[in-house]
């Protein structure tokens, strides 16, 4: 959530940056304006009528002490109570139809993000690795796994429906090797690790923002009101909700394993085949709570820390600035990390790595107690460290051999005591 106070300030600075998301988004400014200026009035209005109230009711004490009639005051205070009621009411409203427009205004991009309306846009910071020369046509991933017996597409579908898949034998002991290897690695770099639940209330959702927005993205349980969440950045970052926390305490650091689950709502046709795009994946994600001076060197340590898993796997990958039209919801800058895909001969997105300064904390009322003493919001930020299943295609399609067997990356070696993973 925005600060209010730059909202009123200086809007003209918050359409331009909310323009570079999208033209669109600049009319939200007017309408959060003219929803404040209305609360405000109201709230005069009502601070008025108390007051007239409270006078009015000393003004009865003192009469009814020199025995008075106070029959007609009394009646006028009636009144005034419930024009104060009706008041009340009103604000009420407003104050709810403000929340409803500040909770729908995406964060402001950094001025180090470039301008751009779509992934067209985006700018190559840097590459690791050189793709390798295959000296045979390299295969996808899906038909990797299923010609090693480990991917079973047709039974998970059987049991879920499309965009599933059952993990099996090395396929199984692959996923859980890197996901303890990434555990492994980030709790080494200072990372503590958290197993958190994976149902949240709404208001969890709330915080770090995929609701009111992306309610189509999530699963929810109704009888409940819970919510699957879509990724461990929601319970990691919302732990400290409602908290104000020392400045010794920051920053914190947190890595965790949880399975994720989306919609992928607005993705229908898009890697239909594969495990690229999955209803449930697995991932490792890190998070960071900061002091605002520190956050964009923790940014950049953050997105080394991800990169660090494709380095020791030996993947050859690649790091993107987004530009402000591709930016997630919540962030004010992010690095997308991308791994290359022989049969695709491309890169594609295995981690994004973002600021979200302190946008994620005025939802969530997170602060801390700076040394003079002053409550200030704190900075999040969040990352992939990494998506396992895609860093599991990326490793089927990488290490493929001619004869259908794969190259075990060594660093994995130790988990899964092989060095190589041949077809059953």
């Amino acid at each position: 959530m925005l600060d209010i106070e730059l909202i009123r300030r200086n809007p003209e600075l918050v359409r331009k940056k909310l323009a570079s998301r999208d033209v669109r988004l600049q009319e939200l400014v007017d309408v959060v304006l003219e929803l404040d200026a209305h609360r405000r009035s109201l709230l005069r209005e009502l601070e008025g009528l108390r007051a007239e109230r409270n006078a009015k009711s000393k003004e009865i004490g003192l009469l009814k002490k020199k025995g008075e009639d106070t029959t007609a005051l009394e009646e006028e205070v009636r009144s005034i109570k419930e024009n104060i009621e009706s008041y009340e009411k009103k604000v009420s409203l407003v104050e709810a139809q403000l929340k409803d427009a500040m909770l729908s205004i995406p964060n402001l991009p950094h001025d180090s993000v470039p301008l751009g309306e779509d992934e067209t846009k985006n700018v190559e910071v840097r590459r690791w690795g050189r793709p390798r020369e295959f000296t045979f046509e390299p295969r996808p991933h899906w038909d990797i796994g299923e010609r090693l017996g480990i991917f079973d597409f047709e039974r998970a579908s059987k049991l879920s429906g499309s965009r599933f898949v059952v993990l099996k034998d090395w396929g199984a002991k692959l996923e859980r090797a890197l996901i303890n290897f990434m555990l492994d690695l980030h709790s080494r770099k200072g990372y503590r690790e958290v197993l958190p639940p994976h149902l949240v209330r709404p208001e969890i959702l709330v915080g770090t923002g995929q609701l009111p927005k992306f309610e189509e993205e999530l699963y929810r349980c109704e009888r409940d009101d819970l919510y699957l969440i879509p990724t461990a950045e929601v319970p990691l970052t919302n732990l400290f909700r409602d908290e104000v926390l020392s400045e010794d305490d920051l920053p914190l650091y947190m890595v965790s394993y949880t399975p994720c689950y989306r919609r992928e709502a607005g993705s229908y046709g898009r890697d239909v085949r594969g495990i690229i795009r999955q209803h449930q994946f697995n991932k490792v994600e890190l998070v960071k709570i900061v002091k605002p001076e520190n956050s964009y060197e923790e940014l950049e340590k953050l997105t080394s820390d991800a990169e660090d898993v494709l380095r020791l796997l030996g993947l050859p990958y690649r790091v993107v600035l987004l530009c402000t039209g591709d930016m997630g919801f919540s962030s004010a800058k992010t690095y997308d990390i991308e791994v290359w895909l022989p049969s695709q001969q491309t890169y594609r997105e295995i981690s994004s790595c973002s600021n979200c300064e302190d946008f994620q904390a005025r939802r969530m009322n997170t602060r801390y107690r700076d040394a003079e003493g002053r409550l200030r919001f704190v900075h999040t930020l969040n990352g992939s460290g990494l998506a396992v299943g895609r860093t599991l295609a990326a490793i089927l399609e990488n290490y493929q051999q001619e004869d259908g067997s794969i190259i075990v990356p060594e660093v994995l070696r130790d988990y899964l005591k092989v060095d190589r993973i041949t077809p059953l």
